[in-house]
Order: C-alpha cells, then sequence, then structure tokens
C-alpha cells in the first residue's frame, strides 16, 4: 500500500483525500488506454486484442513505446497474483509471433513506426489496486522487462500512478571506463575524454533515482522511468548531445549548451537538446537533469 497523503487545501485548513480503488477493471483500463502516451509513455495500438494460439487469450492494450519496443499492458483492480505470469504468458506469444505485431503497428501508424520496432525488448506493464513484496521480488528473477505500477483514485478529479518496481532484461551496464592518472584520457586523445563524459553522464543519470533503467538503440541510449527522461547520443570528437523531456519554455537557454528543438529532426526523445563538453558541462546541466527525470 503506497505511503502517499493526499490532502485538498481550503480557507479552514486541510482536508484528507482519501484514496481508493476503482469499482471495476474496465474503469481503471479505459482511463489509460485513453491517455497513454500521457501516462506511460506509450502509443495506443489495440484494446483486448485476441490472441491466436492453442490456449487463446485477449491482452489488455498492446501498444509501442517511445524507444519502438512493443509493450503489454495488462489490468488488476486490486491486488492479483496472477497478473505477472498472465503478462509472461502474453510476451511469449509476442516473442513468436513478431509478424502479427508488426502488422498491426503497420496498419495503425504506418510503414516507418514498422520498420523500427526494436521486437528483442518487449515491455510488459502491469497496472493495478496493489502489488505483494512478491511480486516485486518476482520480476528481478526474470530476463524481462517489466514494469509494476500501483494506481490510486483520489477523489473524481485525481489519478496516480506510482512505479513500485521496474526491470529492464535486455539491457547491460555501460562499460566502465578506467579514469587514468593526472586526467589524461584512456587513449590519449579527444575521444577518449568523450567516452570517460559519457561514463560520468550514465552515473549521474542512473543515480538520479529508483527505478531508472536503460535501453539501448542504435542511435541513442534512453533513460526512463515509466516513460523516457533522457536519451544519450553517442559521443562526438568534441561534445555529447542529451535530449531532455524538460519543456524548453520553462529554461534560459544559453548557446552553445542548451537549444529548444522542438519539431526539429533529431535521435532519441525530448525537446530540450543539451551539449556536454567537459564535466563541468554536466554539473551545469544536474538541475535540467533532474527536472526531466521528475517530469518523466
Amino acid at each position: 500500500m503506497s505511503g502517499l497523503k493526499l490532502f485538498h487545501k481550503t480557507n479552514s485548513g486541510v482536508i484528507e483525500v482519501t484514496p481508493c480503488l476503482a469499482e471495476v477493471e474496465a474503469d481503471v483500463q479505459d482511463l489509460v488506454e485513453a491517455h497513454m502516451e500521457t501516462m506511460l509513455g506509450v502509443t495506443f495500438l489495440a484494446s483486448e486484442y485476441v490472441i491466436d494460439c492453442v490456449d487463446g487469450g485477449r491482452i489488455d492494450s498492446l501498444g509501442l513505446d517511445e524507444n519502438g519496443s512493443p509493450v503489454i499492458v495488462e489490468y488488476k483492480r486490486g491486488t492479483d497474483a496472477g497478473v505477472i505470469n498472465q503478462g509472461l504468458y502474453y510476451m511469449a506469444w509476442l516473442t513468436n509471433h513478431k509478424d502479427a505485431f508488426r502488422n498491426l503497428v503497420r496498419d495503425r501508424l504506418g510503414v516507418t513506426a514498422a520498420s523500427q520496432i526494436l521486437c528483442s525488448a518487449p515491455r510488459l506493464i502491469c497496472v493495478a489496486g496493489d502489488f505483494t513484496r512478491y511480486d516485486a521480488h518476482a520480476v528481478r528473477e526474470h530476463r524481462r522487462s517489466i514494469d509494476l505500477v500501483r494506481y490510486r483514485y483520489f477523489g473524481s478529479d485525481h489519478f496516480g500512478l506510482e512505479t513500485v518496481a521496474s526491470v529492464t532484461g535486455h539491457s547491460s551496464p555501460a562499460k566502465r571506463v578506467r579514469r587514468c592518472a593526472a586526467g589524461a584520457s584512456p587513449r590519449g586523445d579527444q575521444s577518449g575524454a568523450m567516452a570517460e563524459l559519457a561514463q560520468a553522464v550514465d552515473e549521474v543519470l542512473v543515480g538520479l533515482g529508483d527505478g531508472v533503467t536503460r535501453v539501448q538503440r542504435k542511435q541513442y541510449r534512453a533513460y526512463r522511468r515509466l516513460r523516457n527522461f533522457a536519451s544519450v547520443c553517442p559521443p562526438q570528437q568534441t561534445k555529447l548531445l542529451i535530449y531532455l523531456k524538460a519543456d524548453p519554455k520553462e529554461v534560459d537557454l544559453v548557446p552553445g549548451f542548451t537549444r529548444d528543438v522542438t519539431g526539429l529532426g533529431h535521435h532519441g526523445t525530448g525537446d530540450l537538446e543539451v551539449q556536454l563538453r567537459t564535466e563541468r558541462d554536466l554539473e551545469r546541466a544536474s538541475d535540467l537533469l533532474r527536472l526531466s527525470y521528475a517530469a518523466a
């Protein structure tokens, strides 16, 4: 059970808003599906998708996340020990029926989106009233990408989502770069310095809070909670580019350091570009990184 308490401020004081569960599971599913991109960073594709296999079944929701990974979303009104196993059953079907999912994406989102699917990294998101400590332990034992998300209604106007556990089954830690004496780069050149900077960025982003996972794509590495909050491109000769979910309109842009790339094509996700050349730049960017993390 979440320890979060929400209070409504009034002229005479505050009133606690009591959290509650949905009356029926379908209420949660309908709300999340209607706002899936905002809530989960996932483009909605299909509801109650019937799978074609011997034992059959219906996937509650199918989607595609911002990194191109197929996403299965399963919902439970309260605590249900079977939600993870049910989701894993559907993930096994998805792994063996990539063409069916690719055709669905092509029909809903077009040929380009279908060609960029990261079929090797499907995700399962379980949205439920609560989870047990055994559920959180179980997801860490699986070699799959699984997010356990607790929901709550707060009165009639507020709906909350809280990540209980998050595991990226196919990601691996970045290679650690050995720091050399006297500040020399590992290979004695600028590219070595950029590789060391990239390692420092990785450590900072992963250290922003619990539940940060990495997703490696060819053009960038994404850092996410439920949604991406940072995308780091491969180091260039003299700089490292990071794209953040922070709103550029709320940032004092500095030429050569931060740039609004809204509507401009680039790898990764996010409208705020941050250019890092030294670890001092990384320190300057620390507030922006935390702002983007908080927004994810």
